[in-house]
């Protein structure tokens, strides 16, 4: 591998890092943003699916954004929004302005992870070389997902809530003038950008999740509560419009006309709903409820994160084996039973069988998430591959945010965190249990293919 081109890999994986640890990191911070920043339970939810938001609504044109940009001026723009906005992050002095710039943080993050990948690829040699690179980005993503707690939870020992964002400024503006020195340029191709379809999206999102988070604290019938919901069905109703009128759409609508894709969509929305949900709310409970530092926090997350890799890798050849629907199936499964564990050990006032009930749910989650993708794209057909990529991690995202925004009244207050985590866990078994009943449904329904004559 040349020098230029080790360079440009190297980047794609520190973006595919950086991108992947904000999605955890923030969680151990939790309790410092409460008392630093007088944070009430539905701020520390915005501080989490801000980011997520933005993210989720860009990610559906964030391809077609890096064709028309140049995946070269993507990359630089994104990170470099993404990097400036962890510095406002960093210095903010209020919870309005730190959420605001977790806002911008996700934008910068949709442009950067799409166009990390497409150059990392350009310059494969050949399709196995594409797919090793492949790989190792998602490998990377992966480990920053794992590394966040534990790295949020050192930072935060060290110094403060505010070094969780100060090292993204450190490790970008290097990494940025690497890539503005390094890098090539990746010929733009011309396609249409279905900005319509990415406004649309964004306020169907964003009136979901606004509504969600904001309706405990205003009640249902609040004016603001109310002006969001209907801003989320007329934005849902402009998008199936939009996309079923404009020439080049950012999810084609027969994409979601295919039973197998949509129930790989809906499976992952539940999959990020639990596990992104019980991550908030574990947060809470160890810091808040068990008075345990960040970096403690951090250090029992490992079980449930960093296992996340390792099952990734072993889950291609687990699926070959078994087949997907049968992996599906065991890891949906495994996850139900542990989850129902983990609410249960709650109880206990020693942390360890906890700990315990996490390594089940953290494996089990590092073999779903590839066979969901997998089964996403190999539903599809070859030019609806990227649109099926995008919409169903845009999925994912929507299922994490409002499992935040639905695990955060479950909690309770600060004085009944305990019995608040054992319904969470129990609403995420649930979650799981009917991601498996959508598996088994689907088996039910599969029309075998025929037979060679």
């Amino acid at each position: 591998m040349s020098a230029p081109r080790r360079s440009v890999v190297a980047l794609a994986l520190i973006a595919s890092f950086m991108v992947f640890v904000d999605s955890t990191i923030v969680n151990v911070t939790l309790a410092q943003l409460a008392s630093h920043l007088n944070a009430s339970r539905a701020e520390l939810e915005w501080s989490l699916n801000a980011y997520t938001l933005s993210f989720a609504a860009l990610m559906l044109g964030a391809g077609a954004i890096a064709d028309t940009l140049g995946a070269k001026r993507a990359f630089l723009t994104g990170l470099l929004v993404f990097t400036l906005s962890s510095a406002i992050c960093a210095a903010a002095g209020s919870m309005l302005m730190l959420n605001l710039a977790r806002l911008v943080q996700g934008a910068g993050s949709a442009l950067l992870l799409p166009s990390a990948l497409v150059l990392a690829t350009a310059s494969a040699t050949d399709e196995h070389a594409r797919h090793r690179l492949v790989s190792w980005w998602a490998a990377a993503g992966g480990a920053g997902m794992a590394a966040g707690p534990l790295l949020g939870g050192g930072l935060v020992a060290l110094a403060n809530w505010r070094a969780v964002f100060a090292v993204n400024v450190v490790i970008g503006i290097p990494a940025a003038l690497w890539a503005w020195r390094t890098m090539p340029a990746v010929v733009r191709r011309s396609r249409r950008l279905d900005v319509a379809g990415m406004g649309t999206a964004t306020a169907f999102i964003g009136g979901l999740v606004f509504a969600l988070i904001e309706a405990p604290v205003r009640g249902w019938s609040d004016p603001a509560i109310l002006g969001a919901a209907a801003v989320a069905v007329i934005g849902l109703v402009s998008f199936v419009a939009v996309e079923r009128s404009v020439r080049a759409p950012l999810l084609p609508p027969r994409l979601y006309a295919d039973r197998g894709f949509a129930a790989a969509a809906i499976q992952g929305s539940l999959l990020n709903f639990a596990f992104y949900g019980v991550l908030f709310s574990m947060s809470l409970l160890l810091q808040q409820g068990r008075h345990l530092s960040a970096l403690v926090t951090g250090l029992l997350f490992l079980p449930l994160t960093g296992l996340i890799s390792i099952a990734n890798i072993g889950s291609a050849p687990l699926a070959r084996r078994l087949g997907r629907p049968a992996v599906l199936a065991l890891g949906q499964a495994v996850v139900t039973v542990a989850m129902l564990g983990l609410a249960w050990a709650s109880t206990a006032s020693a942390v360890w069988p906890m700990v315990l009930a996490l390594i089940p749910i953290g494996f089990s989650s590092g073999l779903l998430v590839p066979t969901l993708t997998a089964q996403s794209i190999a539903a599809v057909e070859p030019t609806l591959h990227g649109a099926a990529s995008a919409a169903f991690n845009t999925s994912r995202q929507i299922g994490g945010a409002i499992g935040v925004a639905t695990f955060g009244p479950l909690l309770g207050t600060a004085h009944d965190l305990g019995s608040g985590f054992v319904t969470c866990a129990i609403v995420a078994a649930a979650a799981s249990l009917v991601g498996l009943g959508v598996t088994a449904l689907g088996r039910r329904t599969e029309v075998p293919a025929p037979s060679a004559a």
